[in-house]
């Protein structure tokens, strides 16, 4: 009988109870111990507790640590499990995103494996995908619907035609949301995401700073139910792709054309779209979170470590970062985008003109231009651009404003 994998975990939520509702039914894996803040909260399953991390990383009998409790405070342990020579398996996007090439050149320094499947999309498998079976890619894009919570969000606005604000509550209530949902709402959350994707679909490292972020809060069901006219869906977008030698990496909202299979993707489910040669188009889609999905990626780490333990000096090397290059990235003011402009200016003639030389100054081709009615003195205008760089889509909406004729209420950019 093969020997044992013993394991610690660290946290006990809904992802680190999932994972030992999922392992319970392996008799050569162990859980020895389990670390939690609270020891005398009740819990639905029954493990060994302590409250100290340190007891779990400096244990010898431990072979992983699996950490699910989220958050860049469990650095410094995973950093002592690590000159332990334990394998890290790890669900903590945040912790990989800012922290990963010092863990990953550490990680390589004492010849251990870090696994991290839950730490992107949930219960989607994409990356051991795409660092297995897609190896022989050059891609050219990642891109995705990465944080359930906005897309809920999203998705129930255009169902319900109802507000943000009003989705929002009942996301909350529902429990897709936290009470504090900045993480989510945004973009922070989807933005760790694609930093790792990013990092592993390129073979570069991602300076977390250099990618621009923008949120759904500004996102009115107005906008919403005119993009479906227009034939969009929209959806918060985080895409990475490459421009030249450089990366262009971002997380914003974005219309989606309808005729797009992800502008399906609905309620909480995530999806990640990849472009390369020779495989051209792929997408994977299912849960993004949730307690069963989540502990479904832990344990195929865990086990995938589990087959591996003791045949070879290094496990599963091809998970391994190798790379230690940090990408050139994009600023977003050099990106070239089409844009949907939601506009409200005094009723008045001329606005149309002012809108039309403010564009033409700026190179800026408008596609379409609609004005949909008008409230008391002033008019709602929806435009659409042909592609132009960001900085002169900056600069025309300045000029547009100064003279208080006019006043951008919201800049999308289109898929």
């Amino acid at each position: 009988m093969s020997k044992k994998l013993k394991i610690g975990i660290i946290g006990l939520g809904t992802v680190g109870t999932g994972v030992v509702k999922v392992l319970s039914k392996y008799d050569d894996i162990e859980i020895v111990s389990c670390a939690v803040k609270n020891l005398s909260k009740k819990r639905e399953v029954e493990v060994p507790l302590t409250d100290d991390i340190y007891s779990i990383v400096n244990n010898p009998e431990i072979d992983v640590v699996v950490e699910v409790a989220g958050g860049v405070g469990v650095l410094e342990p995973l950093k002592c499990a690590i000159k332990n020579n334990k394998h890290i398996v790890t669900a903590n996007k945040e912790l990989l995103a800012r922290h990963g090439a010092e863990l990953f050149d550490l990680a390589r320094e004492y010849g251990v494996s870090i696994l991290y499947e839950a730490a992107v999309a949930g219960g989607i498998p994409i990356i051991m995908p795409i660092k297995t079976s897609l190896k022989a890619n050059d891609f050219e894009l990642v891109a995705g619907i990465l944080n359930g919570t906005t897309n809920y969000i999203l998705t129930k606005m255009e169902s319900d035609k109802i507000s943000y604000e009003e989705c929002l509550a009942r996301a909350q209530e529902l429990g897709y949301a936290e009470t504090d949902p900045t993480g989510d709402v945004e973009g922070f959350d989807a933005m760790y995401k694609i930093a790792i994707l990013a990092n592993i679909v390129f073979n570069k490292r991602i300076n977390l700073n250099d990618i621009y972020r923008e949120g759904i809060t500004k996102i009115t069901a107005q906008d919403i139910e005119i993009a479906d006219e227009l034939g969009y869906k929209i959806k918060l977008i985080a895409m990475a792709k490459k421009e030249g030698d450089e990366l262009d990496i971002r997380v914003h909202p974005m219309l989606v054309d309808k005729k797009l299979p992800i502008s399906e993707i609905k309620n909480a489910t995530n999806a990640v779209f990849l472009k390369g040669h020779p495989v051209d188009r792929v997408m994977f889609t299912g849960p993004g979170a949730g307690e069963f999905p989540t502990a479904s990626s832990v344990a195929g780490d865990i086990l995938a470590i589990k087959a591996e333990y003791g045949k070879c000096e290094t496990i599963l090397p091809m998970m391994s970062c190798n790379h230690n290059i940090y990408a050139r990235q994009v600023g977003i003011e050099n990106t070239k985008n089409c844009y949907y402009l939601s506009i409200t200016a005094s009723n008045k003639p001329g606005i149309i003109g002012k809108l039309g030389n403010a564009c033409a100054k700026y190179g800026i081709n408008i596609s379409y231009i609609i004005q949909k009615g008008t409230n008391h003195d002033n008019a709602k205008i929806i435009v659409v651009t042909e592609e132009c760089y960001e900085k002169d889509m900056t600069n025309m909406i300045k000029e547009l404003e100064e003279d208080k004729t006019a006043k951008v209420e919201n800049k999308i950019r289109v898929m």
